[in-house]
């Protein structure tokens, strides 16, 4: 579960909704998790362009990578959605407002 601790955090995950791409990505791992390949071709999206989407996601929180070996003896990057519950609303941006540090994130 997702625990906004401060305003960057709120930050953080909006930023990460933000995109069509990684909303699309959310969607098919609230269905199931997936390694990096199967997401990608279900997804129709490059790998190099998903890890980016998926690295995004995960700075929020919203997803995890675990590295497994496959029975072939290959390993596989699995991802899975985390479970959340976003209620967006004036309250919470009125209690964690003060805490943003408006900083720049790379």
């Amino acid at each position: 579960m997702i625990h906004l601790k401060n305003g960057d955090d709120l930050l953080l995950v909006l930023e990460a909704l933000s995109n069509v791409h990684r909303l699309k990505i959310i969607a098919v791992l609230s269905e199931e998790r997936h390694y990096v390949s199967e997401l990608a071709r279900r997804l129709e999206m490059s790998r190099p362009l998903l890890y980016l989407h998926l690295q995004k996601l995960e700075e929020a929180k919203l997803v995890s990578g675990n590295l497994e070996i496959l029975e072939s003896g290959q390993s596989a990057k699995f991802y899975e959605l985390n479970p959340f519950d976003l209620a967006l609303t004036e309250g919470l941006i009125q209690q964690l407002a003060p805490s943003l540090t408006m900083k720049k994130k790379k």
